[in-house]
């Protein structure tokens, strides 16, 4: 049976974020044009503008990656905490621009110091407007509080509890009801937080006693949610259904919508639409600047190479890339030999292939810089999983469960599981399933903060180690 357009779910938005949009647009514009006539100078259409559209532009980028507009589901010091952070990022990149573009009044220092002015007061100013708007909003309107109950004696019914209990949600739980009591011995739920059936609960929903119900009822469970939707309907009761799809262990998991139906994503990349375009283009001007200023130490180390060893200055490997693509990473070469087949030996301690030049290059990560090269030619990324040769690839792939999940992004050439100490040999089936863990937690919260904070890491503390052979 098809949907019929009534029939159709439609996604819920808060219209609240175009009245925040607004104001901050015109706090942004007001607060230069007052600077402007404070100094006594004049518009200029060229000069003024530019900066003007500039910052607003940078200003929706930045909400957009913060999720600053975001429907709030907490508290609001969560929300103001966001704000600073984006405050900051906002005022480092203005400050910063102001040196670098080519317009000829930015050597005038009046402009500079109310430039100064601006970025920082710009994002105070919008924290203060937002923090005021909230709590005149809950003074006036006193939003009243919700008595809700959960249908289901469950591991989701149980996080969903401590979503209403602990995050300062305008909502007081009733408790669980559910007419399989047995299944109480599987899960941490207080006995006194169990109330009783369905039957018990429609009842006390008639009674004006309940306002909203959370079904969290197993997905196999069909029958038993359709009776009780059923149930419900001679209720007033607002009814939500929440489908425990954690059984999937679900990576970079999204809500799409298809004209009004609603997909899952359950395996997913996070590289879509902008945040696509922001990798990209962090990985390019990464790169690009750290080229330029190691070349001389990648033309040193070719003359070493090929100085105190035969063979080519760099090593050439087949390797899975982004979907499984097969792609071919560079490295300097490191041993003896250039193993490329359908057997590849990990370097161990003490490995005789291993040069004394290649030795050091290896236990520094100095063989990795021509992947440098890799992510400008747009195949290997700064920051995701480490590649695998297609030989390891395949042997544990069927080894290690949703192993081929971390070629859902691009390869890197650092990453979280070699922050968190997985990062050379891996001659235990548990060390390699300890880096695979990471590297889905990475693709599952991927932000362009954490590819910084990665980045950050790597230099501190992760070039060198001593399980790097």
């Amino acid at each position: 049976m098809s949907l019929s357009d009534s029939g159709r779910i439609r996604p819920y938005t808060s219209k609240n974020y175009i009245f925040f949009r607004l104001f901050d647009t015109t706090i942004i514009g007001l607060t230069l044009l007052y600077l402007l006539k404070l100094n006594s100078i004049q518009w200029v259409h060229e000069e003024h503008t530019w900066w003007l559209l500039l910052s607003t532009v940078m200003f929706y980028i930045f909400t957009e990656l913060s999720d600053f507009y975001k429907e709030k589901s907490t508290s609001y010091r969560l929300d103001i905490l966001k704000g600073i952070v984006f405050a900051w990022i906002f005022f480092i990149f203005m400050i910063g621009m102001s040196y670098i573009t080519p317009l000829d009044i930015i050597e005038n220092k009046t402009y500079k110091s109310y430039l100064f002015i601006w970025v920082t007061i710009i994002p105070i100013e919008i924290i203060a407007f937002h923090a005021v708007i909230d709590k005149s909003l809950n003074f006036i309107i006193k939003p009243k509080v919700k008595r809700v109950a959960i249908i289901g004696i469950t591991k989701l019914g149980v996080e969903l509890e401590k979503s209403f209990t602990e995050k300062n949600l305008d909502f007081e739980f009733v408790g669980y009801f559910d007419d399989r009591l047995s299944n109480r011995d599987k899960v941490d739920i207080k006995p006194d937080a169990i109330i009783g059936d369905i039957e018990k609960l429609v009842q006390m929903t008639k009674n004006n006693e309940v306002d909203a119900i959370y079904i969290t009822l197993a997905l196999q469970a069909e029958k038993r949610i359709q009776k009780v939707v059923q149930d419900l309907s001679d209720t007033t009761a607002s009814v939500y259904y929440a489908p425990d799809l954690f059984v999937f262990s679900l990576l970079s998991s999204q809500v799409h919508d298809f004209k009004g139906i609603p997909v899952i994503s359950i395996y997913d990349t996070p590289f879509q639409g902008v945040n696509l375009f922001f990798k990209g283009v962090f990985d390019c001007c990464f790169s690009f600047i750290i080229l330029i200023l190691i070349s001389p130490l990648l033309a040193a180390i070719s003359v070493a190479i090929k100085m105190t060893s035969e063979g080519p200055i760099l090593f050439k490997q087949k390797r899975f890339g982004f979907n499984g693509e097969e792609i071919t990473v560079w490295k300097f070469r490191s041993m003896s030999v250039m193993e490329d087949g359908g057997v590849v030996t990990q370097a161990t301690k003490n490995d005789p292939r291993v040069t004394p030049l290649g030795a050091i290059l290896r236990r520094t990560s100095m063989d990795e810089l021509p992947q440098f090269i890799n992510v400008l030619q747009g195949k290997m990324s700064v920051v995701g999983p480490r590649p695998h040769a297609v030989a390891h690839n395949q042997y544990y792939r069927k080894e290690v469960s949703r192993y081929m999940l971390r070629h859902k992004v691009k390869p890197g050439i650092t990453g979280l599981a070699q922050i968190k100490g997985f990062r050379g040999e891996t001659d235990t089936m548990d060390k390699m399933e300890g880096r695979i863990r990471f590297d889905l937690e990475y693709i599952s919260s991927w932000s362009i903060w954490l590819d910084v904070k990665i980045i950050f890491f790597t230099i501190f503390k992760g070039f060198s180690g001593a399980k790097v052979y």
